[in-house]
């Protein structure tokens, strides 16, 4: 089910290093910009509460946003970064690009692999499975933007692989590394999850085979030092 996102804003005009580090101090908004299209980019400080909300779901990455500027018009968008703090589980600040309803747009989603532990090769064989993209770029209109794309998994057997080609995607969707790719390319075709065999795990080696120091047996004498 595809999520509808709208975070409410005021213009930031107090602008620079201290502003921020007052805004943060504040602790109720996040210091952002809007940019893109045919205006100017737009300073903005977004609800902190709502943000955070919304940044915990996948489908915000990939999705329209609403943004209602106090005062002013409610700009669509989507999130093109997110400054974060090195070690707190802060944001420090919010990047988010305009969009054109009739314009594609180009940004990475999610994948979702289903029936990961019911996976042929898994349940049967006792393979790993092992993911080698957690995403992958599209290009789409942004009424066609999918919050993520799924991958069945079920069939796959051990040492087997599935490639991007094998992701179905939605109409209006596009895999940006196919439609790119010039003919007989295989290389775009990337690999995106495969099972693998466990690896084997070392027997230890016994202490007497180590060289560990041994208590003389009954009636053997001693080694000199």
């Amino acid at each position: 089910m595809k999520h509808d996102y709208t975070l409410t804003a005021v213009v930031r005009t107090d602008l620079g290093k201290g502003a921020s580090r007052r805004l943060r101090r504040a602790n109720e908004r996040v210091a952002a910009i809007v940019y893109g299209g045919t205006a100017e980019p737009l300073p903005i400080a977004i609800d902190k509460t709502a943000l955070y909300k919304a940044i915990e779901e996948d489908g915000f990455y990939s999705s329209v946003i609403n943004i209602k500027v106090e005062g002013g018009k409610t700009e669509q968008v989507i999130v093109r970064d997110l400054q974060r703090h090195p070690y707190k589980p802060l944001v420090n600040h919010a990047d988010f690009q305009r969009i054109n309803a009739n314009e594609e747009i180009t940004l990475n989603v999610q994948l979702h692999f289903n029936n990961a532990e019911e996976a042929k090769g898994v349940k049967e064989d006792g393979g790993i499975l092992n993911v080698l993209y957690n995403e992958v770029e599209i290009s789409a209109l942004p009424k066609n933007l999918p919050e993520y794309l799924e991958l069945d998994v079920a069939e796959l057997g051990l040492g087997e692989t599935l490639h991007l080609s094998n992701i179905a995607t939605p109409e209006g969707v596009t895999l940006t590394a196919l439609a790119n790719a010039e003919e007989g390319d295989e290389d775009a075709d990337l690999a995106v999850v495969t099972i693998s065999q466990p690896a084997a795990e070392e027997p230890e080696e016994d202490e007497a085979e180590e060289g560990g120091d041994e208590a003389p047996s009954e009636g053997e004498e001693k080694p000199e030092e």
